[in-house]
Order: C-alpha cells, then structure tokens, then sequence
C-alpha cells in the first residue's frame, strides 16, 4: 500500500504520464498534419539561416596535478562507503530535494516556446542505437528532422561539440577498440585522438578548446573507470600524454568541464553509490566536493549551463527519473526540480533543456522550457536508445560533404526476416511451432514468426559476445499440460513468442542483472561478461547489479526486499544482452507482485517478441479458442468416507474441592400428650395389728 507522504508523488508520477501520453498523441497528430513519419529518418533539406558569431572562452593553463596517490588520500578521507538500500520504500524525499514544493508541468508545448530553438543556427548532434549499432545523428528541433552522419559496422557514441563549433569529440570502436575520435563539420573527415585497447568515452571540451577530460578504463588490476585530461592546443592533438585526474578504485564516469574553465563535474561512487562530484582544479588536497549528497538516489548525466552558473543532471529515485538544476552562485540551496527525463542537453541560450524520456522499452526526446512551464519540444519516439547528446550553435555546410551524404543515404538493412515452415493440415489463421536446432532446452520450440529472430540473434550475440549464450535455454515454448510456477498462468511461454534464458551463470560470475524502476515496477537489464577482456568486446560497467542472493545471508532487511545492490560493480567487459535482444524485437517484462519473495516472479530472464499481440491473441495463433476455455470441475462421485471422529482435547485437570458433609437434619420431636390429670386416692391406713406368732400345733 502507499503511504500517505507518498500519494502527493505517485499522484504527480501519473499525472505526468498522462500529459506525456498526451504529448505523444499531439506529436503523432502534427507529423501527420505535415506528412512526415515521427521516427523515420529524413532528408535533409537545404537551411539558409544567419550565422552566429562563435565566442570563445579562454581559461588559464591547466594547472599541474597531483600524484595519484595524494589523490587517492584525498578521496578516502570521507569514511567508509555507504550501505544505504536505494529502493526501499520511504515517507519522505531526502533532505536536499525539495519535491513536494515544485510546481507540476501540465501545459502543452506553444509555437512561443518553439521559436526559442529556431533563432540562430543549433544542432542537436546525439547518438542513436539503431538495426544494432549506434551512430551519430544530427537533429534539428526547428524543423524535426534527423540526419545520420556517421554509419558502419561500429557504434559512435558520446559526441561533444568543441567551443568553435567545427568539431565532434566521440568515441567509437569501428577500429577494433574504444578509442577518442575527431569528426570535422566542415568536411566529414574523422581523425583518431587516442589509440590504446582500454576503452575510452565519454569526452568533453575545456572551454578554450585545449584539452578533452574523458573516462577511461584502467583494468581489472589497476582499478574501474577514472579521468584523464587529454592535451590538444600543440602540435598534433592526440599525440601528447594524457593526464590522470582521479584514481579511484570504483567507478568515475560522465566528466563535463565547466565553461568558467576550473571545475569538471562527474559521477562517481566514491561514497558506496553513483552522485555527482566537482573537482576543482585550482585545488590539490581539497580538489574534489560531493553536490548531489542524495543517499537514496542515483545521480547521472551532469550538465553544465552554457554560462557555468547551473548544473544540471538526472536522478533515479524510487523508479522516478528526473532532472535538477544546482545553482553554483547558491551551493547549500535544494536543487530545482525541472521534469521528467534522463541525459539533459543545454540549448546555447541556456533557457531550454533537451532530455531523453525513458520507458521501459522505447525512447523519446523532448524538452523544457526553463524561464515558462511547458514542453518545448513534443515527444519524438527514437528508433533506440540515446548515447550522449551535444548540443551548440553549429550548422552542418550546405552541400552536405561526401561522407555526410552517403551516411544519410544508408538505408539500414532488417536484421532478420520471417519464414514459414510449410504445413498443409494447419487450421486457417493458426501458426506451428517450430524446433530450434542444437538449443537445449525443456521443449526446444518457438512459434514459427519468431524463430528466424531468436536464431539471428543467437549469431550476432556469439559473434559479439565470443560464446554461444543462448544455446541453453531454460526454457522456450511451454504446452498447455505443463504447468509453470503459481500466478504465471497466462505467461507468454505458453504462446511460443518468449524463451528464457539460463540463470546459474549469475552464480558463476558470467552475468549481471541490474534493476531499473518504472515507477513502482522493477524491470531489468542483463549483462553477460565478455570472452575477451582486452577491450576488443562489450564495455565497463556504469551501474551497480542487484544481488538477488543477499535475501539469503540472514538481513531480514534484503529479505524482505527482494535482495539488495551489489557491493561495488564488478570489474571487465560486459555485453548489454537486453538492449541487443531488444535491436531483434524481444522486449523484456516487468516482474510479478510476488518477486520478492519468488525468485522465480522476477522474470528477468525472460524476453518476448508479441508484434503488439495481446497474450489472448498471441494463443489464438496455435490454439483453437476452446482450448483457452477455463473448464468447471467436476468432482468424481465417490463412496461416502466413514466420519472421522475429530479427537477433543484433553482438559487440563483441575483440584477437586473437598465436599462439604451435609448436616443431617434433627429429628423432628414428636409431641407429647398432654396427661389428663387423674386424681389421686388416697387409702385409710389400716390399723396394725399386733400379730403375735402363730403358735403350731
């Protein structure tokens, strides 16, 4: 039940998601009106707007760093790592979010609050997971059209735009290994910044443009991510050394550099949990400040103004993603709630914000209006999900330069297609089930639309990932006769359209399961260790996995709760197994009520691919409608069982009184008669006689 401190939250929640239902409609409505498709990629048109003149900042030199392990003194001297359960269920928000005090957003997005983004020239450069891979796309809020830049066999993520406007900072893989590259806008032309097999991302510009602070990954043995600072201002950029800023054992990720020149804000778990820390670069012992200080939120994708006053980023709390504004000028003031969304991206003026809106299977970009309530940007569904955004007064040239024009050209090709198995004795309107070849599993079948699915993502996913991760299933099609575990009547396993995957490798260390909240629903994300840790597969872990075995270790706490976040985020390469099943149409679903208390009702391992089907429709594919009839019992006549008698308890025996003797009663006398008085005679005496003797004869 909810408490009464959370109803004002979940009122809020779900009175957002109505107006974002609502904006997604408006948003169909208005691409229909204009004849575009919401999501399909679009030409792109020739722009004749004014250019804007570039200001650069300028910033003195960076000044000389410490040794790591000076730093490392630095960084531990706030104690031990915090043990704080980040999902259980609270009456109030912490003390440095002001929620329940900020207004709602609820007005629909005016042609005013548009026209702020069509002033000037501003591109929105992201990057976009799509048929599998990621790449760079340009997107111009103005006219809503996206423009792919960059294509191939690889995935570009994590563009930056540099402060004249003429760059783009990303990483990429296309040469084998994660490494730092400059795309040039005027040409097209993409130059390597970095060349080591350790996986490097995430970069972003010293505002005079002279170094690059990105994330790198520095081993099992040497520690997690930490940030280094790339010299670019002399000679040939790339070439010079980088310099370590952090050495951290966990993780130190998403670094933003601040336009005032001497401070880089990132994430970090230095404190047992991902917030947000500055590092001030005039410091050496006092270099680095928690600013988030929220113990029951994880904080993400920081921000900063283009004037360097506010600092934006996002926070997951409860299963609520949002994003606050942190005012530099009032550092101990509560961060400013702003909305709903994830990864905020600054427009130049700094009056709006563009922000991805998550779901637990689709992406939108929209945005807000910071100085008027309201969407400034309806939402846009993405053909994936957003790996960095990097927005700035730039215009790509007109003509577009060659590599520009063939990446938008690229029509990516589907990544499986439908085969019917011939079947001559199938009902109209019903399908079959299929055998998968070499899978083991209980039943080794799936419905005959699905099957080329699961087989292309079983190839791409070995080829990846370097071992055969679905060749074991723990189970695929269910029959009818086989009961499943209790309250998983209507599971999609019956319909042949779901599988899932074999769950002992989290206990062997080759898979992680990290839980994402939707509201008050966990879903989850899997991710499967890599066979080659030389940074050629998968990427370094950025979130925390959920430990379903701590319901065991005796804490009733994580009992109760289901588990509990892992101590620290294991160290490697990892594959994100739920959002490539997701690039082939298998979506994952939301655990049952009853998950905390049944492993099994997590359903974390389980991926379904409907085409939109119900789970009733996706039955009437293999089963006649009888069959899902639910039937009356009907119990067999039986002799009548002899009662038995139920046994009483034996009472407890208590102590007898002794009986009182009863008295017995007196004989009642019986009355006397009352005598007659009788009188009395008296007799004359008789005179005596002298008698003498007698004398004999």
């Amino acid at each position: 039940m909810t408490s009464p401190a959370q109803a004002p939250r979940l009122r809020r929640y779900l009175l957002s998601l109505l107006v974002f239902s609502t904006f997604v409609l408006g948003a169909v409505l208005i691409n229909a009106q204009r004849g575009e498709p919401g999501s399909a990629v679009q030409a792109h048109a020739h722009i004749d707007l004014e250019a804007s003149s570039v200001h650069t900042l300028e910033s003195p030199d960076f000044p000389t760093t410490t040794s790591s392990a000076e730093n490392h003194d630095t960084i531990t001297s706030s104690g031990s790592p915090l043990t704080t359960d980040l999902f259980a269920a609270r009456s109030t928000p912490g003390p440095d979010i002001d929620i329940d005090n900020q207004p709602i957003v609820v007005e629909e997005s005016t042609p005013a609050l548009l026209a702020q983004l069509a002033k000037g020239v501003n591109d929105l450069y992201l990057s976009i997971e799509e048929a599998g891979y990621k790449h760079l796309f340009v997107y111009q809020p103005h006219y809503s059209s996206l423009l792919r830049i960059t294509s191939g066999p690889w995935d570009d993520i994590t563009p930056a735009l540099s402060p004249d406007s003429n760059l783009i900072a990303f990483a990429s893989n296309r040469a084998g290994y994660w490494d730092l590259y400059l795309l040039e806008l005027t040409s097209g032309e993409i130059n390597r910044l970095t060349g080591t097999p350790q996986y490097d991302a995430s970069p972003s510009w010293s505002p005079d443009g002279r170094w690059l602070v990105y994330e790198s990954y520095s081993g099992e043995n040497s520690g997690g991510l930490d940030l280094y600072i790339l010299p670019m201002g002399e000679g040939v950029p790339g070439n010079a050394d980088p310099i370590r800023l952090t050495d951290w054992s966990g993780i130190e990720h998403s670094p933003t550099w601040s336009p005032m020149g001497r401070q880089i804000a990132f994430v970090s778990d230095r404190d047992g949990e991902a917030e947000v820390w500055l590092a001030n670069l005039d410091e050496t012992l006092l270099r680095f400040q928690n600013l988030s200080q929220s113990p029951r939120s994880l904080e993400a994708y920081p921000a900063w103004s283009p004037d360097g006053v506010k600092l934006a980023w996002s926070s997951n709390q409860e299963g609520m993603r949002n994003l606050y504004l942190w005012d530099s000028t009032r550092p101990q003031a509560p961060v400013l709630y702003v909305g709903a969304g994830d990864q905020p991206a600054w427009d130049p003026t700094g009056k709006v914000l563009l922000t991805c809106y998550q779901t637990p299977n689709r992406s939108y970009l929209t945005g807000y209006a910071l100085d008027s309530p309201g969407l400034v940007l309806p939402p846009l569904a993405l053909s994936g999900p957003v790996y960095g955004m990097a927005w700035g007064p730039s215009s790509l040239p007109q003509p577009l330069p060659s590599p520009f024009n063939q990446s938008a050209l690229v029509t990516p090709a589907p990544l499986w297609q439908p085969t019917l198995t011939s079947a001559n004795d199938l009902p109209s309107g019903r399908y079959q089930v299929v055998p998968l070849g070499d899978v083991e599993a209980p039943s080794p079948l799936l419905h005959d639309l699905v099957d080329e699915s699961f087989q292309a993502l079983r190839a791409e996913l070995a080829k990846r990932l370097g071992w055969d991760y679905l060749a074991n299933l723990e189970n695929a099609y269910v029959p009818l006769s086989v009961p499943l575990f209790p309250g998983m009547l209507d599971d999609w396993l019956y319909t042949g359209r779901a599988f899932a995957t074999n769950q002992v490798l989290i206990n062997a260390g080759w898979m992680v399961v990290v839980r994402e909240d939707f509201a008050a629903t966990p879903y989850w994300r899997i991710y499967l260790r890599t066979r080659f840790q030389d940074g050629s597969q998968g990427v370094p872990l950025h979130a925390f996995p959920w430990d379903f075995n701590a319901r065991s270790n005796g804490d009733p706490r994580f009992y109760e709760q289901g588990g509990g976040l892992a101590g620290k985020i294991p160290p490697g390469y990892w594959l994100d197994f739920t959002q490539l099943a997701s690039d082939f149409g298998w979506e994952r679903l939301p655990a049952l009520t009853s998950w905390r208390s049944a492993y099994t009702a997590a359903r974390f391992n389980e991926f379904v691919l409907s085409d939109n089907l119900d789970w009733y429709s996706a039955m009437l594919e293999l089963y006649p409608p009888q069959a899902l009839y639910t039937p009356t019992p009907v119990l067999p006549p039986t002799a009548t069982p002899t009662p038995t008698l139920r046994p009483t308890r034996t009472p407890v025996p208590t102590r007898t009184p002794v009986p009182t003797r009863t008295p017995v009663p007196s004989r009642t006398p019986v009355p006397t008669r009352t005598p007659t008085v009788t009188p009395t005679i008296k007799l004359s005496p008789i005179p005596q006689q002298d008698l003498g003797v007698t004398p004999g004869p």
